[in-house]
């Protein structure tokens, strides 16, 4: 007898007739009809190519749109025998179009796969997002080939990118990731991955889908979890991944308290590991590096030094009660520097950072009330590096990236002694 199920009555039927499959790739979905279709005849050409004699289904997990996008799915041609293949395939991947239940966010459209994946038994299966511009054929093969031929459980996305982009992941949640898992995943919040069927059905029994894991936390829910369980974990180089990129500057208070709260609470998931855990380990890689060509991140030096000094002026009462007085003093220090000279030193940020922590973890002051008051620190933590990184080429930067990331890992005691401290 099956457990508790989160599927439509419509989908349980049609994985009824489907019965099993080698592999499923899914792919959420919310109002993404310009771009779905092209990702769809990519996993499909993927499928096709590189898994010929593997039984494939493609699942799109809808979670309500409006503009067409699960037809879409149903409807375009999956066209891979011409110009792709020497001969056409004899049979191409299912689709399964549904409907997610639950909270309306994204884990609770990856939970929904989870089951899909664990009732096809599939072997392997990966997730990508609905809105790629750069997905290729071969993503499906670098995110489901280290699954079905290396033993691998998690598969997470390497990409190249702007060196003013995705700076939350460069400068809190890759080092806080490698200093408190212990495991060197460059894109831990990446969005697309591959994953074996064993880790679908851990993650389906997971009691965390009625809070902000079903919402906007499932990327790093995912990683970590994997992480900290007995799994194994790979990268894999996927090129660029073409997005709207934005000002790191603008619009990202919503996005940061979403990104580090969730991450925050992982840390406090497994606070025993996190706080034991000492240095990191490389992890396996896959795929061929090359040099691609990368959409240009405009950043407002000027704006974001002004955010960090009236940050600085209008939390200070509430900076008073978490940050260490040492590391408030000195993020005050730097509010009297010019943009163009603009510098945060790195133990001051890994200290700021780890403070946070802390604080997430005592309780003193609502999270989310603490979390939004770090924004204007990680804009003052962005400008200097906009300013350190501007004459850096994409070797430079991920030295210094890698650098920043081994402080994290240098200064953990200081983590521990905020974490035990009592006041």
């Amino acid at each position: 007898m099956r457990s508790s199920t989160v599927l439509r009555p419509e989908a349980a039927a049609r994985l009824e007739s489907i019965g099993r499959a080698d592999v499923m790739v899914g792919i959420p979905s919310f109002n993404n009809a310009r771009t779905i279709g092209h990702v769809v005849r990519a996993i499909g050409a993927g499928l096709v190519k590189y898994f010929p004699g593997l039984t494939a289904v493609i699942v799109n997990s809808d979670g309500g749109s409006r503009d067409g996008t699960p037809d879409i799915v149903e409807g375009v041609e999956l066209d891979v025998g011409r110009g792709l293949l020497i001969a056409s395939p004899e049979r191409l991947p299912v689709r399964l179009v549904t409907g997610y239940q639950g909270i309306p966010g994204k884990g609770s459209a990856f939970r929904t796969m989870f089951e899909i994946a664990e009732r096809l038994e599939a072997r392997a299966c990966a997730v990508v997002d609905a809105d790629l511009r750069s997905i290729t054929p071969e993503w499906v093969q670098l995110l489901l080939a280290p699954v079905l031929r290396e033993g691998f459980d998690y598969v997470c996305p390497l990409y190249s990118r702007h060196k003013y982009d995705g700076t939350i992941t460069n400068s809190i949640v890759y080092p806080l990731v490698r200093s408190c898992f212990g495991r060197r995943v460059r894109q831990p919040i990446g969005g697309d991955f591959g994953f074996s069927g064993r880790l679908a059905a851990h993650y389906r029994k997971q009691e965390v889908w009625e809070g902000d894991v079903a919402r906007f936390g499932i990327d790093i829910w995912m990683t970590t979890t994997a992480l900290a369980g007995d799994f194994r974990v790979c990268q894999a180089y996927l090129g660029a991944k073409i997005h709207d990129a934005k000002d790191p500057g603008s619009d990202l208070t919503a996005m940061l308290v979403q990104v580090a709260g969730a991450l925050f609470a992982q840390i406090e998931v497994h606070a025993k590991q996190c706080l034991a855990q000492e240095g990191s380990e490389h992890v396996p890689e896959f795929g061929f590096r090359y040099d691609v060509g990368l959409e240009p991140v405009p950043v407002n030096l000027r704006r974001m030094v002004d955010a960090f000094e009236r940050g600085i002026r209008e939390f200070d009462s509430i900076y008073a009660g978490f940050l260490h007085p040492e590391t408030r003093a000195g993020l005050s220090a730097l509010a009297r520097q010019s943009p163009e000279e603009f510098n945060m030193p790195a133990d001051l940020w890994v200290r700021t950072v780890y403070d946070f922590v802390a604080a997430a973890h005592h309780r003193r002051l609502p999270v989310e009330h603490v979390l939004r008051t770090l924004t204007p620190l990680y804009l003052g933590r962005t400008a200097s590096w906009v300013v350190q990184a501007a004459p850096y080429g994409a070797i430079e930067v991920e030295a210094e990236i890698d650098a920043l990331s081994a402080r994290f890992e240098a200064c953990k005691p200081y983590l521990r002694d905020r974490w035990h401290e009592r006041k």
